[in-house]
């Protein structure tokens, strides 16, 4: 195993709070303090993962938009999820070259990418997947596993 990712909404829950991000470095911690564990860029959990001691991931998502905060939008509402694969190339090679997303109200907001997320359950998640690769590394950007 190489690395500890939350998912869904305890990942979610540990962005923001901070004795539950704190748990979970702990339980990370205990188990291996050689795991990367991975969060939300600029979360909760990044810094209880660097308090710990642990190596983190700032992880930024290709394929959902973001708050004001650095948090994501929720599902529920509306623009949360990012469908437009051009728009989502530009929000990844934002983040990824500039270390800034636009958030849903137009602002600009520093966000740091070490790894980025797309949701593998989407038809489509492989070959985009590929575009962003490409996208990438056609910016001069090389793509590797995080280590």
């Amino acid at each position: 195993m190489q690395h500890v990712k939350p998912h869904g909404v305890l990942y979610n829950m540990a962005a923001k709070d901070a004795s539950l991000a704190e748990a979970i470095a702990a339980a990370v911690y205990d188990i291996d303090p050689k795991l990367i564990l991975y969060g939300l860029a600029g979360s909760e959990l990044i810094k209880a993962g660097e308090a710990k001691g642990l190596k983190t991931a700032s992880e930024v998502f290709a394929d959902r938009s973001y708050q004001k905060d650095g948090s994501l939008v929720p599902r529920k509402l509306s623009g949360a999820v990012i469908t437009d694969e051009e728009k989502s190339l530009q929000q990844v090679l934002g983040m990824v070259k500039d270390v800034m997303v636009k958030i849903l109200d137009g602002k600009i907001i520093p966000v740091k990418a070490d790894t980025i997320c797309v949701h593998g359950d989407g038809t489509k998640a492989l070959a985009f997947s590929r575009k962003i690769k490409t996208a990438l590394e056609e910016s001069g950007i090389s793509v590797s596993s995080f280590k």
